[in-house]
């Protein structure tokens, strides 16, 4: 088998069958193509059909998401995954000046994952007033483009604090994209509130809402969500709960949470849920696949943290399987900002914001700055050759780095 194929104005590949074969590539910069001389073998002959398909456009399935996950040529994996990413994003990778805010971090649901929920009464519980929001997002001088609002399932607070929390911020930042609330805590609004989820989402828009992060999905396995995350809602009622922000309009971002006691066909079964939501609603903006930490959890000893190879194949497998997905997410938090580098070569085209604060993680062991500038996040992506954009919540184009 002989494919050929060509990556506009980046890369060139040569893909040739037989027991020697090679994928030659050869390399550009922005001003032109330089010869790197670059072979790689092509030891797994089982990508062949995957390969075929993907350069030709065509959709993967299930068997060939194994085949990519239990290869050992990561080389032409990375390849695959990029050639489909610049179809869709070119040379771009984007990011966003933003400030993450954890509102609350009492929760009535104990997830074994989690090192961040309290109890009511314990120490260290907190709960942030509107003007407390107000006066750290008026911390940064130089504008926002993105709030992100996520929080624990508290069980006293009322529905009107969490709408005068968006009245508050539009008044103060009416620039600003507002992307809060998790499809978990959209339900358990639902719930606590004696209210439809269609009901909630429509006086959150209305108090302005933008958009909505995609966690609380974890692992779509109402098995593994059983043992792990007792409590949160069913996968299907996290899937209907984003179908209804859908076709109100309202865009998301959806999550996969990997690393704990997953398998392959847990990791596939949820790109293939995923994907048959977005063919049904396009509503989806970004897929992020999250990295487990598992400190200060009960998880802790249990499991460890993926190799950067799996982290590498879970990212590019996101890009080739989830083919109407305009954009897949390296959060640098979770991944480390040299791996999140490495990922944008293996189908990543966004790697989140400044974040400011980022606590969910951090109380499970990661390791990463709380933060980061704009100025150092220009600098991560045009060191690996693309142009970085600066964005808003929903990726209306905002700089252009060339």
């Amino acid at each position: 088998m002989t494919v050929n194929f060509k990556l506009t104005g980046l890369r060139t590949y040569r893909l040739q069958g037989g027991s020697h074969s090679v994928v030659r590539r050869t390399m550009s910069d922005i001003h032109g193509t330089v010869e790197k001389g670059l072979h790689i073998p092509v030891t797994d002959r089982t990508l062949a059909g995957v390969a075929e398909k993907v350069l030709a456009g065509s959709r993967i399935d299930d068997r060939d998401a194994h085949r990519i996950l239990e290869s050992g040529n990561i080389h032409l994996i990375g390849a695959l995954a990029e050639h489909r990413k610049q179809r869709s994003s070119g040379r771009l990778v984007y990011f966003t000046v933003n400030k993450q805010i954890n509102y609350t971090n009492v929760c009535s649901v104990r997830c074994k994952v989690c090192a961040y929920a309290k109890g009511r009464r314990a120490k260290g519980a907190y709960t942030m007033s509107v003007d407390e929001i107000i006066g750290e997002l008026s911390q940064y001088r130089e504008g926002l483009d993105e709030v992100h609002i996520v929080g624990g399932l508290h069980p006293d607070l009322r529905f009107d604090y969490y709408t005068s929390m968006l009245r508050g911020i539009r008044t103060r930042f009416p620039g600003v994209t507002i992307k809060a609330f998790t499809a978990t805590e959209i339900g358990y609004f639902a719930g606590l509130y004696k209210m439809s989820v269609d009901r909630v989402l429509k006086e959150l828009v209305d108090a302005g809402l933008d958009t909505m992060p995609g966690g609380g999905a974890e692992v779509l396995s109402d098995g593994i969500r059983g043992e792990l995350f007792s409590g949160k809602e069913s996968k299907d009622r996290w899937l209907e709960t984003h179908r209804t922000a859908h076709v109100l309009g309202i865009k998301t971002n959806a999550t996969m949470l990997y690393g704990h006691i997953e398998t392959d066909d847990d990791i596939i079964g949820h790109l293939r849920q995923l994907r048959s939501l977005q063919d049904e609603t396009a509503g989806f903006l970004t897929f992020v696949p999250l990295i487990f930490h598992p400190e200060n959890t009960p998880l802790r000893g249990r499991v460890g943290t993926p190799t950067g190879i799996r982290k590498l194949k879970v990212v590019a497998l996101s890009r080739l399987y989830l083919d109407n997905f305009p954009h897949i997410k390296a959060y640098w938090v979770m991944m480390s900002e040299a791996v999140t580098q490495i990922a944008l070569h293996f189908g990543a085209d966004d790697i989140d914001g400044t974040i400011g604060s980022e606590k969910v993680t951090h109380a499970a062991g990661a390791r990463t700055p709380a933060g980061l500038t704009k100025e150092h996040m220009v600098a991560m992506i045009k060191e690996t050759g693309y142009v970085p954009v600066r964005r808003d919540g929903r990726y209306k184009v905002i700089e252009v780095y060339e």
